[in-house]
């Protein structure tokens, strides 16, 4: 049996509709809903969901975790929602919100403006520090990884846009001699 798999899904506070295969759950910050695959099924239990499968296949125990752990993403998504913190680095290097477009000035010839999607809010508190907000936890990921491509950080003086937890290995440069 799945480690992930068979955890109880707690739904305290939240609204669980299922409709055949395609599950919906809504809480105070929105409403996510997917699809389940078609070995794996769900059950109510008051407060809680369980994840079963039918047997012990390769797939079957594959989708079992994944789908267990995509329905707590569902959950944590529309009860607390997800944030991603990127950091601006590099002299002159800054950002700044134009209506909900977000404008990059990272050291290219012209400015980059870059449009959320509707699901998505950003923040700009000071002009080298990005928060990205929203309950579908794999779009958060998606945006901070877009915006984070448009300059990675480079590994002799660490500019550009990195997240706010990572770590950056430095090189040395050349010597002269």
């Amino acid at each position: 049996m799945s480690r992930i798999g068979k955890k109880p899904v707690n739904i305290k506070d939240i609204t669980f509709t299922q409709n055949g295969r395609n599950i919906t759950v809504k809480g105070k910050l929105g409403e996510l809903s997917m699809s389940l695959p078609n070995n794996i099924e769900v059950e109510v239990h008051e407060d809680e969901i369980a994840v079963t499968r039918p047997n012990d296949q390769k797939q079957n125990r594959a989708l079992h975790g994944l789908t267990r752990a995509l329905l707590q993403n569902m959950v944590t998504g529309v009860t607390e929602g997800y944030t991603k913190t990127l950091n601006i680095v590099g002299v002159g290097y800054k950002a700044e919100l134009k209506g909900k477009n977000l404008l990059l000035t990272i050291g290219y010839s012209h400015p980059i403006y870059f449009a959320p999607p509707d699901e998505i809010t950003l923040e700009v508190p000071t002009t080298t520090q990005i928060i990205i907000k929203g309950i579908d936890k794999e779009l958060v990921g998606l945006v901070a990884a877009k915006i984070r491509s448009f300059r990675k950080p480079e590994p002799y003086k660490g500019k550009g846009i990195k997240y706010s937890d990572e770590i950056i290995v430095k090189k040395a440069g050349k010597t002269a001699g």
